[in-house]
């Protein structure tokens, strides 16, 4: 039996829609892996700045101590 042109033509559209869709679902595994690791960047640098700021602070109510203990 021998398969009309139709049919081909029908195969190569199949083909062509799973090789997109394989495709898709690179990009997204891809892009979700970067989305994790933009989201972890931005919580390293948000935890760091919250570490640098109590830090400030502390500093400082070591120096207003010593400012307090000096008078």
């Amino acid at each position: 039996m021998r398969p009309r042109t139709i049919q081909v033509i029908a195969a190569l559209v199949a083909a062509v829609a799973f090789i997109l869709a394989f495709m898709a679902a690179g990009v997204v595994l891809l892009s979700s892996l970067f989305m994790a690791l933009g989201l972890a960047a931005v919580a390293w640098l948000a935890w760091s700045l919250v570490g640098r700021v109590k830090l400030w602070g502390s500093i400082q109510q070591i120096r207003e101590r010593r400012r307090k203990a000096v008078t």
